[in-house]
């Protein structure tokens, strides 16, 4: 695909975010970008969405911190990250040099430093949106998830949204009742667009030990394991919301990806995958090239809710 009608076959919007193409680099499995820019051009993805970023640095959990499972992983890692302050002294002016457009995953404990660090980085040069993680515990309403349920999702939305005209990009929890309908107070709160899912919340135990494997005893199960999970939850969302979806869980290769995209996702987010092929976002990319070509697709829009019930 060489032409540049092909140039643009594979963009994609996301609301007022015009992306070259729909492969984005999971939060938290891609770091900075750094350890994969020796790797691969990264200047190709649509997007990379930063680890995880609090107002103040976070040590994380207590290790052991990863455990593998058949077909995933489980990882506690506890949002360990650097802080505002260093990231945009250290981590950003990296970033930019990139040339790829940058999210950066977000998070707080409170609805008030949701908005302070999204009010910081609103504006900044170098960072095209936000992903709003709401997979946290609010500390002020007895540490309830506020992806739970759809009142805490509107309301730490609407915070955010107050806080910053920035791109938003909300990532949902699959641990709820009804995605569908938090899906919905994501939009309502002013969400541009909605990406999901984020882990599930899994156990290993060693049986010699007879201990959990993990020192936070639960993680966040990811990987192809959840990718049917993850799929049915694109499918439901894209039934009630009228923002753009991103999906991701379990995405290995083109045809999953392929298979986000016509259950209704508009882009798709690569994250484990990275971890035993770092090449793994610019073969997706290349797999959904090579598809849309034999197909004879013009556009990738041609595919995006294909699969949905007319």
């Amino acid at each position: 695909m060489n032409s540049r009608k092909d140039d643009t076959a594979l963009q994609v919007s996301l609301g007022p975010l015009k992306l070259k193409n729909p492969v984005m680099a999971a939060s938290g499995t891609f770091g900075y970008g750094e350890a994969y820019a020796p790797l691969i051009p990264l200047k190709k993805l649509g997007a990379i969405v930063t680890k995880g970023l609090s107002l103040e640095p976070r040590k994380g959990n207590p290790p052991p911190r990863l455990a593998e499972t058949p077909a995933g992983m489980l990882n506690a890692i506890g949002l360990e990250n650097v802080g505002l302050k260093a990231f945009l002294r250290e981590k950003l002016p990296k970033l930019r040099r990139l040339r790829c457009p940058i999210l950066v995953n977000i998070f707080g404990n409170t609805l008030e430093e949701y908005a302070e660090i999204a009010r910081r980085l609103g504006d900044v040069e170098g960072i095209a949106g936000l992903e709003v993680n709401i997979s946290c515990p609010n500390l002020k309403a007895g540490g309830s998830i506020f992806a739970a349920d759809p009142r805490s999702v509107l309301q730490v939305t609407s915070k955010v949204r107050q806080a910053t005209s920035a791109f938003l990009l909300v990532k949902l929890s699959p641990n709820v009742a009804d995605i569908g309908k938090i899906a919905q107070a994501a939009e309502e709160g002013g969400a541009n667009a909605v990406s999901l899912i984020n882990t599930l919340v899994g156990l290993a135990i060693d049986i010699r030990t007879r201990t959990p494997i993990l020192g936070n005893i639960t993680g966040g199960l990811s990987g192809p394991a959840i990718k049917p999970v993850a799929l049915y939850m694109v499918y439901r969302v894209a039934e009630v919301v009228k923002v753009p979806i991103v999906g991701c869980g379990g995405i290995s290769n083109a045809y999953d990806a392929l298979e986000f995209l016509m259950a209704g996702a508009s882009a798709i987010e690569v994250g484990t995958s990275s971890f035993t092929n770092p090449r793994s976002t610019i073969d997706v990319l290349e797999g959904i090239e090579k598809f849309l070509a034999e197909q004879k697709i013009n556009t990738i829009s041609e595919i995006i809710g294909a699969a949905r019930a007319k």
